[in-house]
């Protein structure tokens, strides 16, 4: 038996691959460019909601770790006092956006004394008062003004300055302290 014979495919004169090179070529930067830009802004846009996702989960850590400790907790033992506890477990669930001092300083524990139910009136801030922490009251963890530096450049036209401002990311979680027998000194707020 004989292998059947194939036809071979008509090859390109030489100039109709040049010029179809050519439209290649054209076709690639014409898409490539605003695949770029669009993949830009997604990573940008993923960076930014990935800080603000982590340091909401970091505070949240924070105050439900805070509102349930007690004067003989390991985390009291170790740190001395509630507030200092609370800005640690909120750094070290960071996972590295508020590192070193000036990391720790943009954490801030503050306490509230809650209105009478019957009342409208606002909650009173007890945060210097050495019973501050007292059961029944709440406690506010809070990430203030962590500067969040884009990760490319923000280019919105050819006659506008690039744009590199960072930015301004401010998270809080609240909770109200447990009932302790045994209850944390409250170290310096906030």
């Amino acid at each position: 038996m004989k292998p059947m014979e194939t036809a071979s495919p008509r090859r390109p004169s030489s100039r109709r691959a040049r010029r179809s090179s050519g439209r290649e070529l054209l076709d690639f930067v014409l898409v490539l460019m605003p695949m770029l830009a669009t993949l830009t802004v997604l990573v940008d846009t993923a960076w930014a909601i990935y800080a603000e996702s982590t340091l909401q989960r970091a505070v949240r850590i924070g105050v439900r770790t805070g509102v349930t400790l007690t004067a003989t907790s390991p985390l009291i033992t170790t740190y001395g006092d509630l507030t200092t506890a609370v800005k640690n477990v909120v750094q070290s669930n960071s996972f590295g956006l508020l590192n070193g001092t000036s990391g720790y300083a943009k954490i801030k524990v503050n306490y509230y004394l809650p209105p009478p139910p019957s009342s409208t009136s606002a909650a009173t801030d007890v945060s210097t008062q050495a019973q501050g922490d007292a059961s029944g009251n709440i406690m506010k963890v809070s990430v203030q003004n962590f500067s969040l530096v884009p990760l490319m450049p923000r280019i919105y036209a050819n006659n506008v300055a690039v744009d590199n401002n960072p930015l301004i990311i401010s998270v809080n979680s609240a909770d109200m302290i447990e009932p302790s027998r045994n209850p944390p000194p409250i170290g310096t707020a906030p």
